[in-house]
């Protein structure tokens, strides 16, 4: 009892906590504060939120936008989960996200640890890689498209013919018109997502290479033990970040193949457009990106937590 006494007279006496004085906060700049804050936040709500509530509510309603609209409630939705192609788009924009995230996601890191271990040249490799990045995609998808003309005398079939390949019928076939697509999707992200791991290597330390040296690890020790280690919170982020992205693919099967061959690379934000501009049905298309939104809401949440032990080990 004696020595809790004696610790308890050591400790320092806690600090007492003033009572809120509203005119002490505003004399002290608070008042200024929250009249600066309040027109951000309210352009931010109506701008940002604003159209995420109003595409809740419409989502609830038939409507073309023209003539009044028709509160229908759920109806939306199950005209949506019903529809036979909607499981022929998901589909395909899964299989779009695997063949991304299975070829496409290794290229940048690999870019990105050639570029860092090569040192000599490195502002003109980072140009190079960031180039395709600068080229307007739409210009960029036309060129592609030019490039995978089905001929023998297209220029990737030329090419491989050379080598004894080919010819192929790149976007007008089924089987093939999707992985062309990952093609340019790889082609046209890889060099500013490299960017981002070239950055992320410079945060880390060069006496942990200059220790691998010494003790005769080689590149691939040294990438393997030391670079993908470092790299790793960067990596599952941009990892969650290509998933949500894949899965909102839209943009190259709209203007590579509008959907076929056969529907073969129709996805989820195409069906959406479809729904919209090409069926005047605006409802079920908003209650479809609010299910696709749920949906990547819910992935992730699941891969917070699967990858949160790996993160922080």
């Amino acid at each position: 009892m004696t020595k809790t006494l004696e610790a308890a007279a050591a400790a320092p006496a806690r600090r007492r906590r003033k009572p809120f004085n509203p005119v002490r906060w505003a004399r002290g700049g608070g008042l200024h504060a929250v009249l600066f804050a309040v027109p951000v936040v309210l352009v931010y709500v109506y701008f940002s939120w604003g159209p995420v509530i109003q595409g809740l509510v419409l989502s609830f309603q038939k409507t073309n936008l023209i003539q009044p609209a028709e509160w229908v409630g759920w109806g939306n939705f199950t005209y949506v989960l019903s529809d036979p192609g909607l499981v022929q788009a998901s589909l395909n924009t899964a299989y779009f996200a695997v063949l991304a995230l299975v070829f496409g996601f290794p290229i940048p890191i690999v870019l990105a640890v050639l570029i860092n271990e090569l040192r000599k040249y490195d502002t003109l490799y980072n140009a190079l890689a960031y180039l395709p990045a600068i080229v307007p995609p739409v210009a960029a998808i036309l060129l592609w498209k030019f490039f995978y003309d089905p001929d023998a005398t297209g220029m990737f079939n030329t090419a491989l013919g050379w080598v004894g390949l080919g010819p192929f019928p790149w976007l007008n076939a089924e089987n093939s018109a999707m992985p062309s697509i990952v093609l340019y999707a790889t082609w046209a992200g890889a060099g500013s997502t490299a960017i981002i791991y070239i950055a992320a290597l410079s945060t880390v330390r060069t006496e942990l290479y200059e220790a691998a040296e010494i003790d005769g690890a080689g590149i691939w020790r040294r990438v393997w033990h030391i670079t993908l280690p470092q790299l790793r919170n960067v990596i599952f982020v941009m990892m969650l970040l290509q998933l949500i992205g894949t899965f909102q693919i839209f943009t190259e099967p709209f203007l590579f193949t509008g959907g076929g061959p056969n529907n073969a690379t129709q996805t989820i934000l195409l069906k959406i457009y479809n729904y919209a501009f090409v069926n005047g049905d605006f409802g079920a298309a908003t209650a479809l990106s609010v299910l696709l939104a749920a949906f990547l809401g819910l992935l992730s949440v699941v891969y917070y937590f699967v990858t949160k032990r790996w993160s922080t080990a």
